[in-house]
Formats: structure tokens, C-alpha cells, sequence
């Protein structure tokens, strides 16, 4: 059903600047009346840099997409490629419920593919504020009541001009705008300092683990300098390795009142998920699978899908008790310092490149329990000297978590704020 009234509401919003509190309520237009259409073609077929759109980087290098190639170099005609100025707003018609739309600021003399939409806004509106309001959840819910098509929907500029648009006076946009934009610094910030504690720990983990077809690390810590070769083993002469069972039928539930099951899909890149829509129980008895049940330090690994290899995690009192389902492995060690030793491997990039090589199908990417027994890990004689090793890895895996949860918390504070400073229009059904 489409909602095409709106409910009469003041169009205030919750926070307000000071300066702004006694200004009048915000204005209403259609998106037609505050932008126009602009589509000014490469009619003399120049070898301008051709871009692309993604809902990530917005305007992006056409050959940073697609692998170094672009629509010049296929020797594509490219006379109807839409030129983009200073100052364009662009969006792809059959991708911008998805955020596929871009602003081209100081960008210019560039071309995009004739699919694209692009317009300009007029004197009254800062491009940047109307930046944030593409961004709302208020714009995504009218572009939802506005698309049309078959297979595929569509927005087009005729139906995107009907979207209604909210807004206060120049100076009161600016500043908002301003304000969101310190805070997406700040969360830029932060998210380099993330990805940079997580390179450190590969560089690390590359001297501190032998190199292929060594058996001494570079790096060792200075009690350990003399110790002699490490041992070359497979895992599973280090664990216990078992596949889940075959839970099925009726007594697989979402009903909270049963056992949790541990399923592929609850395992993501070193962290185990839970939410409504994935998390499953079992109803029946435990008598008879009681080896399946997971113990606090087991190591989990989902063995099929797009990240297989890269999706284990480490069982937490949390998910003590849960029942191993089919196409999960656990690996169990005799001691924490083990599996955690373990756990660092399967979660670098040696392990990565040897799952890539055994997948060599068409299908869905799968590993065996067979072949995760078989991958070989150079292990220190000492037990000290892995608990050393393990002690390091795990102080930067908690500074890491930390930055993450910092980023997550940047994140969720701008979405909260911008449902504040953003007026709350409701719609409701005809």
C-alpha cells in the first residue's frame, strides 16, 4: 500500500541550535522545486575520466571498480556520457534505495554512464545539508512510495522531484551541516585508527609466526631467543575436531525456550551473532548429544558460504550449552593457551590463501573437516613461549574490540542525533 498523506505535524525538530530555537518552523517543498534536472552529454567524444557511483565512496574511478579497465579502454562510445561539473548531485535510478548517490563537490570535467540522473540545487539550499537529508530515513521511506517497474524498480527525476523535502533557512542548514560533518570526521578518525591497530596485528603476527617453509619466527621474545625450532603439526594433532549434527525437522524452532543451536550463520568474522532473525533451538531431548554441546574456549568455524574460512569464533560463557549444528566445525584443545594459539592462525591470512586454493569449484565455497585438520601450524616447543605469543595477540585483540565498539557508538550517536535535528514527518495510509 502506498502512503501518499501526510499527517499535519509542526515541521520543528526535537534539537535545535540556540540560535535558532525562536526562528520559524522549517519549510516544505517537493525536491522538484529545490533542484534541477542537468544532463549535458560528451556529444564530441572526449577522453574525459569516466566515474562511477557506489553507495560507499559515492563518485568513484570507473577503473578503480571494475579491476583498472573502464568504458575507454573497452573502446566504448561514450558521445551520450552525461559531463559532470563542481557542485552535481548523481544517483543510479535502479540503485538509490540502497544510498547509490553521490555529490561531486570540487569534481569536474568528468563523465558517468547516460543511465545516471544527475541535477543541481538552487540558491536556497546548501548542497550539504540536503547531502544529510538523502540520508534519512525519511527520504528512504519516499523513495520506497515512489519507484515503479517490473523486475527491477526504478526512480527516475520526474518521480524523484516529487519527493517532499524539509527545510529551515541557509544559515540554520549550514549549521547543521557543519555539525554532521565534524562528526563524520571524527568517526573517519577513529575508523582509520581501526584499521590501523588491525594492520599492525597482521604485520605482527606475520614476524611473530615462521614464514612459510620456516620453522623459527623473526621476531621472538628475548626469553625465548635461544629456543630452537618450532614443531610442524597438523591441527588436528593439537585438538579434538568435530562436525555438528544434522538438527532438522519439527523440533528446529525460533522458540526461546529450547536449546540454542549454533548455526553457520550466527558466526561472523571472530565474533558470534545473535538476533531473531537467525538464531534457532532445538526442542527436543539432550540425551544423546551431549558431545555436541559447546564448552567455553571452543573454536567454531562456519564451513560453507562467500567468507568461508574467515568466519570462527571463539565459544564465551554466553554460548556454553549451545548444541553444534551440521556444517559447523569445533576444535577443542586441552588448554586455553592451545586454542588460542589456534584461533590467531585460523584468523590470518595463511589460513585465508589455504582455504582459497582447496576451493577450486564453480559451487558454494565449502571447506571439510578434513581439511581443516590438515592445515599445518608451526607450534613453539616451549608452552611458555606460545602463551607469550598468545598474551601479546590477545592485549591487541581487546584494544581492537574497543576501537570497534568506539566506531559502533560514533555511528549509532549520529544516526540517534539526525532523527533529533531532522523534523519527524509522519505519513500515513490513504
Amino acid at each position: 500500500m502506498r502512503m501518499n498523506k501526510k499527517e499535519k505535524v509542526a515541521l520543528v525538530p526535537r534539537l535545535r541550535f540556540p540560535e535558532f530555537k525562536s526562528a520559524k518552523e522549517w519549510a516544505e517543498k517537493s525536491l522538484g522545486d529545490i533542484t534541477c534536472p542537468v544532463s549535458q552529454r560528451n556529444s564530441e567524444g572526449k577522453k574525459y575520466p569516466i566515474y562511477s557511483i557506489n553507495n560507499k565512496e559515492g563518485f568513484l574511478p570507473q577503473s578503480d571498480q571494475f579491476k583498472g579497465i573502464d568504458s575507454n579502454s573497452r573502446g566504448y562510445d561514450t558521445t551520450l556520457y552525461k559531463i559532470v561539473g563542481r557542485n552535481t548531485f548523481a544517483y543510479n535510478p535502479a540503485r538509490i534505495n540502497v544510498g547509490s548517490i553521490a555529490y561531486s563537490g570540487e569534481l569536474f570535467d568528468i563523465i558517468i554512464s547516460s543511465l545516471y540522473v544527475c541535477f543541481k540545487t538552487k540558491e536556497e539550499i546548501e548542497d550539504n545539508f540536503l547531502q544529510y537529508f538523502l540520508a534519512t530515513s525519511t527520504f528512504r521511506r519516499q523513495v520506497e512510495n515512489h519507484t515503479e517497474g517490473g523486475i527491477r524498480n526504478y526512480l527516475f527525476y520526474e518521480n524523484f522531484s516529487k519527493i517532499l523535502f524539509q527545510f529551515p533557512q541557509k544559515t540554520e542548514q549550514q549549521k547543521i551541516a557543519d555539525c554532521l560533518s565534524s562528526l563524520d570526521d571524527l568517526i573517519a578518525a577513529e575508523d582509520k585508527k581501526l584499521e590501523s591497530l588491525k594492520v599492525h596485528k597482521k604485520g605482527l603476527m606475520q614476524k611473530l609466526f615462521p614464514a612459510e617453509g620456516k620453522t623459527v619466527p623473526e621476531w621472538r621474545f628475548p626469553e625465548f631467543r635461544w629456543g630452537g625450532e618450532w614443531e610442524l603439526n597438523q591441527i588436528c594433532k593439537k585438538v579434538d575436531l568435530l562436525s555438528g549434527y544434522p538438527f532438522k525437522g519439527k523440533e528446529i524452532l525460533q522458540d526461546t525456550t529450547g536449546i540454542p543451536l549454533m548455526r553457520g550463520m550466527n558466526i561472523t568474522e571472530g565474533i558470534i551473532r545473535h538476533n531473531r532473525d537467525i538464531d534457532r533451538f532445538w526442542s527436543g531431548k539432550i540425551i544423546g548429544f551431549e558431545k555436541y554441546q559447546l564448552k567455553k574456549y571452543d573454536l567454531v568455524i562456519g564451513m560453507d558460504g562467500s567468507k568461508v574460512g574467515k568466519n570462527s569464533a571463539l565459544i564465551t560463557t554466553n554460548d556454553e550449552g549451545a548444541l553444534l549444528i551440521q556444517r559447523v566445525a569445533r576444535l577443542r584443545a586441552n588448554s586455553k593457551s592451545t586454542i588460542l594459539f589456534i584461533f590467531h592462525h585460523i584468523n590470518s591470512s595463511k589460513f585465508y590463501s589455504y582455504v582459497d586454493k582447496i576451493n577450486t569449484s564453480s559451487g558454494i565455497p565449502h571447506i571439510s573437516v578434513k581439511q581443516i585438520s590438515d592445515f599445518e601450524i608451526c607450534f613453539p616447543v616451549n608452552e611458555k613461549e606460545q602463551q607469550k605469543i598468545v598474551d601479546c595477540l590477545s592485549t591487541l585483540d581487546t584494544l581492537i574490540t574497543a576501537q570497534a565498539e568506539k566506531v559502533v557508538y560514533l555511528k549509532r550517536h549520529k544516526k540517534g542525533l539526525m532523527q533529533e535535528i531532522f523534523p519527524s514527518v509522519k505519513e500515513v495510509c490513504e
